[in-house]
């Protein structure tokens, strides 16, 4: 049985929040990804140069479509921070891989003042939804990602969530795969308070445009070594966000 994070009872509505949807022709999973945004959130789809409708399709859906011309999977998350306008903002990727209605309790964790950022820990759910050279290169950067930072991390997973504008203060500056581990570590340069749940992941809609090939794994884990060879950032180091 798959671990899942506890829910605050005496909060029985999710906090208001943001969810930054990535997006480079998801049609066949947007409908799956849109249903099951929490009530009261909202969704910001950041269509990244799609040629199959999705950015029509997502604004049918009810969904606000932002976009960015720039193709990377850092310049298409850091596009929809910048559009987001709640407190909390949250990250998930648009394949329906991962269930958005996921992210309640780690926004509640981080409006309650327990972390001031969530990560979901992918357990895939059938041998198909995570490859295994996938596997093997996010786990070695996790080990490279302990010894930058002390962070016990086993996952550096896409399902996160964080107030907005201490992201914006950690001035990230990747704009490819690098994106989500640079956040990650400048966090914890930062002094963040860092946490991680177990998620289940499932298979994705389409093909991946990251981590679908060895090539595209080496290319992710070229990005994010370089990011772990970056010096502390000044703006950052020795700082807490509460």
């Amino acid at each position: 049985m798959h671990r899942r994070v506890s829910c605050v009872t005496s909060h029985p509505t999710p906090p208001p929040a943001d969810v930054v949807l990535p997006c480079l022709n998801e049609a066949g999973a947007l409908p799956w990804v849109m249903a099951r945004i929490p009530t009261g959130w909202r969704a910001i789809v950041v269509d990244n140069g799609s040629s199959d409708g999705s950015a029509d399709l997502a604004r049918d859906l009810g969904a606000t479509v932002v976009h960015e011309s720039r193709r990377g999977f850092g310049a298409a998350c850091h596009a929809g921070l910048l559009a987001a306008t709640a407190d909390i903002v949250c990250f998930c990727d648009c394949d329906a891989s991962l269930d958005p209605g996921l992210l309640v309790p780690f926004a509640r964790e981080v409006r309650d003042g327990e972390a001031d950022l969530v990560l979901g820990r992918r357990l895939p759910q059938s041998r198909g939804a995570w490859p295994a050279h996938a596997r093997a290169g996010n786990a070695a950067l996790a080990r490279m990602l302990r010894r930058r930072t002390g962070l016990r991390l086993r996952d550096l997973g896409p399902l996160r969530a964080a107030r907005r504008e201490p992201l914006l203060d950690l001035g990230l500056t990747d704009r490819r795969s690098g994106y989500p581990l640079q956040m990650v570590v400048r966090a914890a340069d930062a002094g963040w308070r860092v946490r991680e749940h177990a998620v289940p992941y499932l298979p994705r809609t389409g093909a991946s445009k990251v981590t679908g090939t060895w090539r595209g794994t080496w290319q992710a884990v070229r990005d994010m070594r370089r990011v772990l060879a970056e010096p502390p950032a000044p703006s950052t180091e020795g700082r807490l966000r509460l």
